[in-house]
């Protein structure tokens, strides 16, 4: 099983939370990142005369966060696209190491891991029937049948957890 087979599956296997987590992305833009970059930077631009930050002007321009769509427009503008870019960038730099995590924690641990129990998915290319028939005998998975005619020693060793709840 190759990096991108695992990626392939790792990703199939986390598609619905990757789908909340991009719509939980835009919610988080609008509602938190758009107003942030306005508060922050009309704090820079009208700064105490010192020269430092404006905390009072943040605080109250943070309060935007009740007119997400107001503030997101605002940072549309000429003004205030440049601290809306960089720190949109930070923020997606910050949730993309995340999204790594969650698919890196989804990757299979090892190469069987979604094969079903009690099939044949283990071997390659008809391997399974030299010993086994695929018509006819005792079932012992689907297409994959012991044969009762077959000289010679037809024991077989079943090995499985057994789960008792």
């Amino acid at each position: 099983m190759g990096f991108f087979d695992k990626l392939k599956s790792a990703i199939r296997k986390i598609k619905d939370k990757l789908i909340v987590s991009a719509i939980l992305l835009l919610v988080i833009i609008v509602w938190a990142v758009a107003p942030f970059s306005v508060a922050m930077r009309d704090g820079v631009t009208q700064q105490l005369p010192n020269g430092n930050f404006n905390w009072e002007v943040f605080l109250i321009q943070l309060g935007g966060v009740t007119r997400p769509l107001d503030q997101l427009k605002k940072c549309f503008t000429d003004n205030y696209f440049h601290a809306f870019t960089y720190i949109t960038k930070w923020f997606l730099v910050f949730y993309g190491i995340f999204v790594f995590i969650g698919i890196s924690k989804a990757f299979p641990k090892h190469e069987y891991q979604d094969i079903e129990n009690g099939s044949s998915d283990w071997c390659e290319r008809g391997e399974q029937y030299h010993v086994l028939n695929k018509n006819k005998g005792i079932i012992l998975a689907e297409k994959n049948y012991l044969p009762v005619d077959k000289r010679g020693n037809v024991n077989v060793l079943v090995v499985r957890r057994f789960w008792c709840w």
